[in-house]
């Protein structure tokens, strides 16, 4: 277990956030461009071909990173890989894209660069909505998820989850184009995701004023999504702030009824979302200490 690493990484990410130069996902989103220009047929084998030589990419790199880092005394190599493995951490990111829809001056354009709905039409009550949807989702994609697998396998671990993470995110639609290119990468990031997003949940459920309200959601409508994963964090960030989330959404001109999870006690307002954002603390806090933890026992 990678402890001193996954802290420091998650120290970097805390106080500095993303740094002023091109982001690995880019990159990776680069090599998918590219792949999809010169190799697309929606199929499955091109699908899963672009995953292998992605995946196979990003793991080399990363172990070759890992070997040339450790060729510097300890404490440089450590610190170099936790600077590396800090961009694979979204949280400070994550919070701030969040937190600047409650100050901008349009709201819709905010949320339209979070989500892949349809925003035009939204209404105050929408774009919180989602703001909300996607602060719960994205804490396990962006935080709890790479810290996983940070901490199972080191610098190459996170490298590989955010390959997944950035395939599903551009290929894993059910769309006419990627119904069956983005197949792979779907079940694939469903796969990796699995333990992740239950971490995530069980984490809002601990951290939750209303505990027993937020587990009771989580374990009523964890499941009821399409996604095996995304319900998990979202029913028990809904329980923990006794609202109801997901319901009626548009995307690509089309409404698309997704089940309701949680409770509608309280309406969803700008306090909603801040109260939801507040979690941030609580759960950086938690995780330092767990991680201080883990180190101890070692």
């Amino acid at each position: 277990m990678y402890f001193e690493l996954a802290l420091l990484a998650y120290l970097i990410d805390m106080c500095l956030g993303e740094f002023p130069c091109r982001h690995p996902v880019m990159v990776m989103g680069e090599f998918i461009t590219a792949f999809e220009q010169r190799f697309y047929r929606d199929r499955v084998l091109n699908g899963a071909l672009l995953v292998g030589s992605l995946l196979t990419v990003t793991l080399l790199i990363s172990l070759i990173a890992v070997y040339l880092s450790n060729l510097f005394p300890s404490s440089l190599a450590l610190t170099s890989q936790a600077i590396m493995a800090s961009t694979g951490l979204a949280m400070h990111m994550l919070h701030s894209s969040v937190a600047a829809i409650l100050t901008s001056e349009d709201p819709r354009q905010a949320i339209s660069q979070l989500v892949s709905r349809d925003t035009e039409a939204m209404n105050d009550t929408d774009i919180q909505k989602a703001a909300l949807e996607t602060w719960a989702e994205n804490l396990s994609d962006g935080v709890i998820g790479p810290l996983f697998y940070l901490l199972l396998f080191g610098l190459p671990g996170i490298a590989v989850y955010k390959a997944i993470n950035t395939l599903d995110s551009m290929i894993a639609y059910k769309t006419p184009r990627y119904f069956y290119f983005g197949k792979t990468a779907a079940i694939l990031d469903d796969i990796t995701n699995f333990v992740p997003a239950r971490l995530t949940a069980l984490l809002i459920v601990a951290l939750a004023a209303n505990k027993q309200r937020a587990w009771q959601c989580m374990w009523r409508d964890g499941n009821k999504l399409e996604s095996p994963n995304a319900g998990y964090p979202i029913a028990a960030m809904a329980g923990a702030l006794g609202v109801e989330l997901g319901g009626a959404a548009s995307y690509h001109g089309k409404i698309k009824h997704k089940p309701t999870l949680g409770l509608p006690i309280y309406t969803i307002n700008q306090t909603t979302l801040t109260q939801a954002l507040a979690f941030k603390t609580r759960i950086d806090v938690t995780l330092l200490c767990l991680l201080i933890l883990g180190i101890l026992a070692i």
